[in-house]
């Protein structure tokens, strides 16, 4: 049964319960999944902003934020008011149209994305069929928000961040998609949850890591890519573009620019773990020693264990793919332009290809192992 189906299904019925008619209850769930949504992203930035302020002052030997709430856990919320109340500035001899729906444009795809992450088994908005392949369309309309701000700001170094934004999206996206679609070979799905549930049984043994440590690799560097962390972050290089496509916007536009990138890098952390390390999956087989014990996989106290644990392990190990982005921001220097399409065309692109084909040789021969 898919998840999100099954949620909304037990929503309606419990609004038509407390006599609501069944064409309203619908009607009261369509907001409920993209408020959810929101908040939990939302969450997810906040948290984030945070860490990465106290790990990058760790990494210099600095304290970070102190004084904003208990350890500066205030200081992330306190940024996005500043930013809601600074005044919101369109320059002169730009296009205004264009400069306002580019912000938009870069975070609303990305905000969509969640709907087809698991944070646990039957915690999910949507099991689309084709979830995987959904979010890499989605992730590929952000690029011309960016291209669109940079042209509309009638800046330089704004139209400069714009054209690598697209260039370097154009040459990350085909390695990435080749990565992913090796693990949707060896899941005989493009679902997510059923690429976590091909995982599972074997503990940290059945992760796809394991079968898929190219792919992880490419995909890790192209996500890197694609959500323009260092060494990557070359559409907004603050040394030469000023802040590229960023560079004339102010208030709220700049935040949604901010918000965008966090949100993506937070999704990123989120489908690697999903994809290569077993999503909600415990690294030793929880159910397996239950069943050892006598423990029945219908027992109500059992199963909120393992929903509390699955949503936990979820978010352990995207956090700790976040914690390792962080870390390379003051660890790896800058790649140039010419070294980061180079690295895409000319070395991700052929050696996703190989693992493909490698990956589709290995499920003929060993169908078992590679998931046949």
């Amino acid at each position: 049964m898919e998840a999100g189906i099954d949620l909304q299904g037990q929503v309606i019925s419990a609004l038509e319960s407390l006599g609501v008619a069944p064409g309203l209850a619908k009607l009261m769930w369509l907001p409920l999944p993209m408020l959810v949504m929101l908040v939990v992203a939302t969450l997810g930035v906040l948290i984030t902003v945070w860490l990465e302020r106290k790990i990058s002052a760790a990494v210099q030997q600095r304290i970070g934020p102190e004084f904003i709430g208990p350890l500066g856990i205030l200081a992330p919320v306190a940024d996005g008011l500043k930013l809601l109340l600074k005044e919101d500035i369109i320059p002169t001899n730009t296009d205004g149209l264009l400069f306002t729906i580019g912000p938009a444009l870069v975070v609303i795809p990305v905000f969509l994305s969640y709907i087809i992450v698991p944070f646990g088994q039957n915690l999910m908005i949507s099991n689309i069929a084709m979830g995987v392949f959904l979010w890499i369309a989605l992730s590929s309309i952000a690029p011309i928000g960016l291209l669109m701000s940079g042209y509309a700001s009638n800046n330089k170094y704004s139209l400069l961040g714009g054209l690598r934004a697209a260039a370097q999206s154009i040459s990350y996206e085909l390695p990435l998609a080749l990565a992913v679609l090796a693990v949707a070979m060896m899941s005989n799905g493009l679902g997510t949850v059923e690429i976590v549930e091909q995982q599972s049984g074997y503990g940290i043994l059945g992760w796809n890591v394991w079968r898929q440590p190219v792919g992880f690799i490419i995909f890790w560097v192209a996500a890197l890519a694609e959500c323009e962390r260092l060494p990557f972050d070359l559409p907004e290089a603050e040394e030469e573009l000023v802040a590229g496509y960023q560079t004339e916007y102010a208030g709220m536009k700049f935040a949604l620019f901010y918000l965008g990138s966090y949100v993506n890098l937070v999704l990123s952390a989120l489908l690697v773990a999903v994809l290569y390390f077993g999503g909600w999956d415990f690294p030793i087989p929880l159910g397996a020693i239950a069943g050892y014990l006598g423990i029945p996989e219908t027992n109500p106290f059992l199963q909120i264990a393992f929903a509390i644990l699955g949503i936990t392990m979820t978010l352990l190990k995207a956090y700790f793919f976040i914690f390792l982005a962080i870390l390379m921001r003051w660890s790896v220097p800058r790649v140039r332009i010419d070294q980061l399409l180079d690295l895409g065309w000319k070395f991700l692109l052929p050696v996703s290809l190989v693992n493909l084909l490698i990956t589709a040789g290995l499920k003929l021969t060993f169908p078992v192992a590679f998931g046949g």
